[in-house]
């Protein structure tokens, strides 16, 4: 009997785009549920009853709830291809390090970008800058965060990097001249068949930013 996979998500959330990309990474089918995230579904509400939040991964009627909760369940289910998480332990641990660097540093200037101007907005771009130079530091010259291959800390900045365009033109500043390494990384990601399935146009994601933003009378 095949596997029951389903994903609850919403197509713009870069946490969402995680688990698209390693779900594809590791070539499992599943069936992709869009969420209205300002009327969620009885679903969503009985599978995530503490957060309330997508993504949730649904295995065979089990929710597997938070992104990169998500991302290491499924590395961890279909182990046969495309490891995620580095086999040695430290490494492992530092890679659990970086992403709560991102969920942190990274996440609260990259949302304040989008959805606000003037002050606010540039300390706001000066320190998602500074994050992501503390990023590139780390990248070093290696092609991933995971050395040669793709993996845990890759997937969870690959979400993104897929809002990194219209963050730019949001704020309108270059984050290419001040992070060249890590933007080269990020070029190289976002080129993999899994994320190019899993993430959608740039301008798309514009698009949506531009009205948000008029609603929230930005």
């Amino acid at each position: 009997m095949a596997d029951e996979v389903i994903l609850l998500d919403y197509w713009a959330s870069p946490f969402g785009m995680r688990a698209r990309i390693a779900l594809r990474e590791k070539g499992v089918k599943f069936e992709c549920r869009e969420e209205n995230l300002r009327d969620k579904s009885p679903l969503l509400l009985q599978m995530n009853p503490v957060h309330k939040k997508i993504p949730v991964l649904i295995h065979n009627g089990k929710p597997v709830c938070e992104s990169m909760n998500a991302v290491q369940y499924i590395d961890e289910v279909w182990s046969g291809k495309n490891s995620i998480l580095p086999s040695d332990p430290y490494q492992r641990a530092q890679a659990r390090f970086w992403i709560d660097f991102i969920d942190t540093k990274v996440y609260e200037p990259a949302d304040k970008i989008w959805s606000t101007t003037g002050e606010v907005q540039e300390t706001a771009k000066k320190d998602f800058i500074e994050a992501l130079k503390i990023l590139e530091a780390e990248l070093g010259d290696k092609p991933y965060f995971g050395g040669d291959n793709f993996g845990l800390v890759d997937i969870a900045m690959t979400g993104y990097y897929s809002w990194f365009e219209p963050f730019e033109k949001c704020a309108n500043f270059s984050i290419e001249s001040e992070c060249p390494t890590l933007m080269a990384s990020a070029k190289r990601c976002l080129q993999r068949e899994s994320v190019v399935n899993s993430i959608p146009n740039p301008d798309e994601l514009f698009a949506l930013a531009l009205k948000l933003r008029k609603e929230y009378g930005v």
